[in-house]
């Protein structure tokens, strides 16, 4: 395969799913600055604690502590958030591993005719650039997010538990 013309359809080339991913409605997010990306997240927070808040209540007996009640709703909401960050890493992870790989695996015309295309070291340069130092801090303020979020479920179930 000739390295000077690339066979890989441009859909799926490295660099147009990373500028995919940043223009679309739901991992845009990520590249928000850090406050707007908080506000965002707990947004979803009290999106989510409005259906988790109301099912604790109809799922605990009458005899159950409020608190364990509340702390209940609120643990369901912060899973929820939990998942979302998740899926954002997930699709971060996805594009950040193509764009640093030698080669672009692709399809052709469907699932069945796979095909390898080694990168040119410019587009390997580039692309691993963008990684570093687009891409990584986007995956490093999830990641910290995500901490943060196990941590405080961590501590909700240690409360249920003491409660």
């Amino acid at each position: 395969m000739s390295q000077t013309l690339c066979p890989v359809p441009a859909d799926q080339r490295p660099i147009n799913e990373y500028r995919d991913l940043q223009g679309s409605w739901f991992f845009g997010w990520s590249m928000w600055p850090l406050p707007r990306f908080q506000r965002r997240l707990a947004l979803l927070w009290g999106m989510a604690g409005v259906v988790s808040g109301p099912l604790a209540i109809a799922s605990m007996t009458s005899q159950a502590a409020p608190a364990k009640v509340a702390v209940a709703g609120v643990l369901g909401a912060n899973l929820f958030v939990l998942l979302v960050v998740v899926r954002l890493i997930l699709g971060w992870l996805y594009v950040g591993d193509r764009l640093q790989r030698p080669t672009v695996i692709y399809e052709e015309t469907g699932w069945y005719d796979g095909q390898e295309w080694p990168k040119p070291e410019a587009e390997l340069a580039q692309d691993r650039l963008i990684y570093t130092y687009e891409l990584r801090p986007i995956l490093q303020r999830l990641r910290v997010t995500l901490i943060i979020l196990l941590l405080f479920s961590v501590s909700l179930i240690g409360l249920w538990g003491w409660l």
